[in-house]
C-alpha cells in the first residue's frame, strides 16, 4: 500500500512539474575550431505568438585558449518575406581579474549574452532566420567550438 502511494505522489509530481518551455536554441558547430569570417552560424525558428515578449541570446562556446576577452559578431535576423537586418555587437566573454564569464566544464566555455537590451516583440508571425558572422581580425578565429542563438518567450509581463 505504501508503495503505491508513493507511486501515485511521483507521478502527480511528475505530471504538474511538466510545463512546456517556449525556447528556440540551434547552435552551429565551428569547424575544426577555426571560425572563418565568411562562415554564417545560422538557424530558422518560428513565432506564432506576435502579443508575447521574447528575449533574444547569443550562445557561443570557446575553449581556454580563445585568445581575446570579447568577441565582434555580425548579427543577422530576417523576418518573414522581408530583408535580413544586420547589427555588429560586441560581447565581453570575460576579464583578467575573474577570468572566463558564464559556465565551463574542463578547458570549454559557454556563455550565454542578451542580444538585445529588454525583451521584444516580434511583429509578424512566421519563420524568422539568424545569421552571425564573426568579424574580429583573425581570419579563421581560432578556439572558437560553435555559436548560435536562443530566443525565450517571456511570461509575467
Amino acid at each position: 500500500m505504501a508503495l503505491r502511494l508513493v507511486s501515485i505522489f511521483i507521478l502527480l509530481f511528475s505530471i504538474s512539474g511538466c510545463k512546456q518551455l517556449d525556447v528556440f536554441e540551434k547552435n552551429t558547430i565551428i569547424p575544426k575550431q577555426a571560425w572563418k569570417k565568411d562562415f554564417p552560424c545560422s538557424g530558422t525558428f518560428t513565432i506564432t505568438d506576435t502579443s508575447a515578449y521574447y528575449q533574444m541570446y547569443i550562445v557561443l562556446r570557446h575553449t581556454d585558449a580563445y585568445v581575446y576577452n570579447n568577441i565582434w559578431l555580425n548579427v543577422g535576423l530576417q523576418s518573414p518575406k522581408d530583408t535580413m537586418y544586420f547589427q555588429k555587437v560586441n560581447f565581453t566573454l570575460g576579464d583578467d581579474s575573474r577570468g572566463w564569464y558564464g559556465s565551463g566544464m574542463d578547458d570549454i566555455w559557454e556563455i550565454r549574452s542578451l542580444l538585445t537590451n529588454k525583451p521584444r516583440k516580434f511583429i509578424k508571425p512566421g519563420e524568422y532566420k539568424f545569421e552571425i558572422y564573426q568579424i574580429m581580425r583573425n581570419n579563421p578565429l581560432k578556439n572558437v567550438l560553435n555559436a548560435g542563438m536562443r530566443v525565450e518567450k517571456v511570461n509575467n509581463r
